[in-house]
């Protein structure tokens, strides 16, 4: 007898700090565990079914694809109590099409060219923030660093996240002033 059980897939919403963002989080990887996907605007979907398809929402402003998880923002013209059903069984049944959630991602810059004080600093936000700020439903990338600034750059639910300059100088600049004594100050590349 043929074993046809396939794995239930399983959709959950998640609270995130940005009250217009919420984290939806699959039992499945969604992309890639290193593929990160940021969508703001409809033109921008072509690469994207799923964001094409969650656009179709129109409290939605925002798609974020990393991991597991997808972080939608929405407006102010509904409450997340009453959409957050209906955009579960929406990426439930996408997943269970077996869709791909992205086509084509951006091409990702080249590490070999970094300094050393860029490696490490870009360690410390890969290792000790990174996965902080993916449980909230976001994503920190580095950006650059010139004359003691690092520039990162907020996605997903930290974008426009009414805590997120508190995270980024209370923790994150302090975390990188200790660890790097070369940086002197963290700030946010305008998303």
């Amino acid at each position: 007898m043929e074993n046809s059980l396939k794995k239930a897939i399983l959709v959950y919403a998640e609270n995130t700090p940005n009250p217009s963002a919420m984290k939806f989080v699959a039992n499945i990887p969604i992309l890639d565990s290193t593929a990160v996907a940021e969508f703001k605007t409809i033109p921008d979907v072509s690469v994207s079914p799923m964001a094409a398809q969650l656009f179709q929402f129109p409290f939605v402003r925002q798609v974020f694809i990393c991991g597991n998880y997808i972080t939608l923002t929405k407006n102010d013209t509904v409450a997340w109590e009453e959409v957050i059903h209906p955009v579960r069984e929406f990426v439930k049944l996408f997943l269970e099409e077996g869709k791909p959630a992205v086509l084509e991602f951006p091409k990702q810059e080249d590490p070999s060219d970094s300094t050393d004080v860029e490696l490490k600093i870009n360690e410390i936000l890969e290792e000790y923030i990174r996965p902080a700020v993916e449980q909230d439903g976001g994503l920190i990338s580095f950006k650059s660093f010139k004359e003691g600034v690092v520039t990162v750059q907020m996605k997903g639910s930290c974008s426009g996240c009414p805590s997120s300059t508190l995270t980024l100088k209370a923790g994150i600049e302090g975390l990188l002033k200790r660890m790097v004594p070369e940086v002197k100050e963290v700030v946010a590349e305008p998303a």
